[in-house]
């Protein structure tokens, strides 16, 4: 079982974003890029997966992106992945133009299992896992908690928990398929300095995203960027009475 994992480079979660210049954007410059937290934790289930004792051949990283995206890549080999691609691509992707880069990849690399995040914390998107699912044509499990594989059915399943309003739903789905992670799914392991020299020999195969044959769809334009308005003071009443007064003057009551 080949099982393919997608790894987003993002802005570290831990920086504090602030606006370019002009509005055109995020500053990057000087910035910590990290792999999207949701991706890893993808990640770090396909390893476990593998540890569980599931018969899989190769765990098979892959990012869209400049060259920059590389480190992100060899930090996933360094986490345990066996092989990394990188899909050339000089310009940021949407969505749909994402889930069809990696369907087309997958038509080479034939994965019976594609784990992914569930967002990225760029864009908040939450829409190329199911997007790929589509395009597969097939099945899904989005936003799992939990994930158990039964590899020895005919054919293979995947058991995912998930939560929902009422609670949590387990959802049973054929492999191949497509999951993607939830926070609560795992906590990525820890890279060592031995795991991160040892991904240097690991092979990162680039693809250019004009060879997979892709048309680009339509994209959406962004005009420009601002900070949200800062908050006003607060104001302390005496008691619940003036409280309720307050609320009326600003026609909440």
């Amino acid at each position: 079982m080949k099982i393919l994992v997608t790894l987003k480079r993002v802005v570290d979660y831990t920086v504090r974003v602030q606006l370019a210049r002009g509005g055109s954007g995020v500053a990057t410059d000087g910035v910590k890029m990290s792999i999207n937290p949701f991706d890893e934790i993808a990640l770090e289930e396909a390893l476990r997966i593998r540890e569980r004792g599931a018969p899989v051949s190769e765990v098979v990283v892959v990012s869209i992106g400049d060259d920059a995206c590389q480190a992100q890549l060899r930090t996933g080999l360094a986490m345990g992945a066996d092989r990394a691609v990188q899909i050339r691509s000089a310009e940021a992707v949407q969505p749909l133009h994402a889930a069809r880069l990696l369907h087309a990849l997958n038509q080479r690399e034939a994965a019976d299992l594609i784990l992914m995040g569930k967002q990225a914390i760029d864009d908040d998107c939450n829409q190329t896992g199911q997007m790929l699912a589509a395009l597969w044509d097939r099945p899904q499990a989005t936003f799992s908690s939990k994930v158990e594989l039964d590899h020895a059915a005919t054919p293979p399943v995947a058991l995912c928990t998930r939560e929902v309003d009422a609670g949590l739903e387990t959802l049973s789905v054929d492999l191949p398929a497509v999951i993607t992670s939830d926070l609560r799914l795992n906590e990525p392991r820890y890279v060592k300095m031995p795991d991160i020299m040892k991904a240097k020999r690991k092979p990162l195969d680039v693809v250019e995203a004009a060879e997979l044959g892709v048309e680009a769809p339509p994209a959406l334009t962004i005009d420009a960027y601002e900070a949200p308005p800062k908050r006003s003071a607060g104001r302390r009443v005496a008691d619940v009475d003036e409280l309720l007064a307050a609320l009326r003057e600003r026609g909440v009551l």
